[in-house]
């Protein structure tokens, strides 16, 4: 943990393209738990992450544009909860997307669904 407070620009550079996720770029916002991850993800429009799982809890909130998951448009404001290990997805960017996501716990070997 920090000793001092922090602050990330809205504008802040450090944003790391997705190799396996063509059209989704993150930068990465603080470490919560061990493995977890507090980010923000921009989608262009028409990506699509496929379905898939994660070890750990996962919360998101679309902070702008259209994204349609679980059978459900999702615009600005929008908030989803996701268990560990529960299928989700495909995520589907209608819109340029950003969104502000909160894994509480490793991402896991993404694109392997868990059985």
């Amino acid at each position: 943990m920090a000793e001092r407070q922090t602050f990330i620009a809205s504008d802040a550079s450090g944003w790391q393209m997705i190799d396996f996720l063509p059209g989704v770029a993150v930068l990465p916002l603080a470490q919560p738990v061990k493995d977890g991850s507090i980010h923000r993800a921009r989608l262009s429009g028409g990506t699509v992450i496929p379905v898939h799982t994660h070890p750990a809890d996962e919360y998101v909130l679309v902070l702008s544009g259209v994204v349609e998951t679980g059978g459900r448009r999702c615009e600005t404001g929008a908030f989803w909860i996701t268990p560990a290990h529960i299928r989700q997805g495909p995520h589907v960017a209608i819109t340029d997307v950003e969104l502000l996501t909160v894994r509480l716990g490793p991402m896991g070997h993404f694109g392997e669904e868990e059985q």
